[in-house]
């Protein structure tokens, strides 16, 4: 029996490695601008458009939840957004894109800032990985990773 190392050195000789095509990067950035967009706009049903309904959200030190479950305990903020009881707001640097026509695996920070109407503003700088799939000419996430805390200084660096 094959050991399953031999079997990823096999599956290597077949498998072309991933590379940063230019036009999926352009697709990528588009798909990066667009959650933004909806994050900013407190569009809730255009957010969760951008998952593929088995996406998998992956929080270090917390452990997994099917992206319906995250969506449900995002969808508050989305509506206060939404309606001006808050201003929200998400960048992202990238700092290491893997992708080919139709997959794709992105690494790098975002930065969350949520501002309710009578409150302090809240921000969530973190180290992430996301990975995507394009169907049907659009890109879906089906697992984000949100990974340990970055520092301003990293954010900086990754500019």
């Amino acid at each position: 029996m094959m050991s399953h190392l031999k079997w990823a050195a096999v599956a290597a000789l077949f498998v072309s490695p991933p590379t940063v095509s230019a036009q999926v990067v352009t697709e990528l950035d588009a798909y990066w601008t667009e959650v933004a967009q909806t994050v900013v706009e407190g569009d809730f049903e255009g957010y969760a458009s951008l998952y593929h309904p088995d996406a998998v959200l992956v929080m270090q030190g917390s452990g997994t939840v099917p992206i319906s479950g995250a969506l449900e305990a995002w969808k508050q903020g989305f509506d206060d957004t939404r309606t001006g009881r808050a201003v929200a707001g998400v960048a992202f640097r990238l700092t290491e894109r893997l992708n080919d026509g139709s997959t794709a695996h992105e690494t790098g920070m975002f930065r969350y800032t949520f501002k309710p109407e009578d409150g302090e503003e809240q921000v969530a700088l973190l180290h992430f990985e996301a990975l995507l799939v394009k169907r049907d000419g659009t890109w879906h996430m089906v697992m984000e990773y949100q990974k340990e805390p970055a520092t301003d200084e990293e954010w900086d660096a990754a500019g």
